[in-house]
C-alpha cells in the first residue's frame, strides 16, 4: 500500500476537521457549492465520487462479467441483506431508540421524523460509494459492477413499496430523477469511459492498465477526502448547533451498519465465499444511496425536518463507519482459506 492508501483514515479524519472548520469560516462558499445540484444530486460532489469510482471501472473485464451467474452466492447474499433484512433492523432500532429509549430527550413528532428519515436510508442500497469500498478492500470489480446493477434494478420497483410500508404512507413518490441521474452519473458514464480507456491501454502494452491504475490512486484518494470536506461543510452549523441531536441520531445508525455487517460477513463466511466477493457483498448491504433518501425526506417532510436532518446524519456518518469496515475486511486476509472456494 502506497502513503495515500496506509494513512487513509488519516487523511479523512483530517477532510472531517477541515470541513466543519472553512463551513464555519467560509459558510457562503459552501452554501454557494451546495447550491449546484440538480435533482438532489451536487454537482461538485458528483465529480469527486466519478474521480474515485473511474479507476475501478478501468478494471472491469467484461469476460469476468459475464462469468458472474456460475458464482451466485455473493450476489444472493447481497440482495437478502438489502432487501429483507436492513429495511426492517433499521426501522426496528428507529422504533427501539426514539420511541424507548431517548423518548424523555425526544418529543414525540421529532421522533417520528427521525425514525422516517432512518426508514428511508434503510431502504435505499449504495450506487456510488460501494465502487470505493470495493476497491479499497481489492474486490472484484466485475462482480461489484453486476451487484450494484442488480441492485439498482430492483430499487426501480422495491424501494416505494416497502419505504411506504415502512413509513406508514400511500403516496409516496420515487423521485425518478435522482435516481436515474445518481445512476448515469455514478454507474453508466464512468464504465464506459473507464471501458473506453482500458481498451487504449491494452493496445499499448499487458502491463498498462495495471500501471495507470496505480497512477490514479492518489487521485483517488484525494477525490474521497475532498467529498468528505464538502459534506461535513455542508453540514458545519447544524453539527455545531445540534451536537446532541446528531448524536442521538447517529447511535442507532451506527449500531446498524456494523450490525448489517456482522450479519453479512457471518453468511459470507457459511457461503465460503472468496475475498474478493465476499468483501464487496458484505459493505453493499451497509452503505447508502443518500441522495435518494435525502430527496424523498425532503419531498415529504420538508428541507428542516428531522427526517431530512436524519438522512443527513447518515452522509456523515457512513464515511468514517464505512472505512473502519474496510479496515475489518483488509485485516481478514489471513483467513482467505477459510472463504475460498
Amino acid at each position: 500500500m502506497g502513503l495515500f492508501e496506509r494513512y487513509l483514515t488519516v487523511w479523512v479524519g483530517l477532510g472531517i476537521l477541515a470541513g466543519v472548520g472553512l463551513g464555519l469560516v467560509v459558510p457562503g462558499a459552501f452554501r454557494a457549492i451546495a447550491a449546484l445540484e440538480f435533482a438532489h444530486v451536487n454537482l461538485v460532489v458528483a465529480v469527486f465520487i466519478w474521480v474515485m469510482i473511474y479507476p475501478m471501472m478501468i478494471q472491469i473485464d467484461w469476460s469476468a462479467v459475464r462469468q458472474v451467474g456460475q458464482r451466485p452466492g455473493g450476489l444472493a447474499l447481497t440482495l437478502v441483506v438489502n432487501w429483507l433484512i436492513k429495511p426492517f433492523t433499521m426501522a426496528a432500532l428507529g422504533v427501539l431508540f426514539f420511541e424507548h429509549l431517548f423518548a424523555p430527550w425526544v418529543d414525540p413528532q421529532s421522533a417520528s421524523e427521525y425514525i422516517a428519515g432512518m426508514i428511508l436510508l434503510g431502504v435505499a442500497p449504495c450506487t456510488a460509494m460501494v465502487f470505493v469500498w470495493s476497491q479499497l478492500v481489492k474486490g472484484d470489480a466485475a462482480y461489484t459492477l453486476v451487484q450494484v446493477s442488480v441492485n439498482d434494478l430492483i430499487m426501480v420497483v422495491a424501494f416505494a413499496p416497502i419505504a411506504a410500508l415502512l413509513l406508514g404512507v400511500t403516496d409516496l413518490t420515487v423521485p425518478w430523477e435522482t435516481l436515474v441521474l445518481s445512476t448515469v452519473l455514478y454507474v453508466v458514464l464512468p464504465l464506459l469511459a473507464g471501458l473506453a480507456t482500458r481498451r487504449v491501454l491494452q493496445r499499448r502494452s499487458p502491463h498498462a492498465v495495471g500501471d495507470f491504475v496505480a497512477w490514479l490512486k492518489p487521485a483517488s484518494v484525494a477525490g474521497l477526502v475532498a467529498t468528505v470536506v464538502l459534506l461535513f461543510g455542508f453540514q458545519a452549523d447544524t453539527l455545531v448547533s445540534q451536537p446532541l441531536v446528531i448524536a442521538m441520531i447517529a447511535v442507532p445508525l451506527v449500531l446498524q451498519t456494523y450490525g448489517i455487517f456482522a450479519l453479512a460477513w457471518a453468511g459470507a463466511r457459511l457461503m465460503r465465499l472468496p475475498h474478493a466477493i465476499a468483501g464487496p457483498a458484505c459493505l453493499i448491504g451497509t452503505s447508502n444511496f443518500f441522495e435518494l433518501a435525502v430527496a424523498v425526506a425532503v419531498s415529504l417532510f420538508g428541507l428542516n425536518s428531522g427526517a431530512a436532518l436524519a438522512t443527513v446524519v447518515g452522509v456523515l456518518v457512513e464515511v468514517p463507519v464505512m472505512l473502519s469496515l474496510v479496515w475489518v475486511v483488509n485485516r481478514s486476509r489471513p483467513l482467505e482459506p477459510a472463504l475460498a472456494d
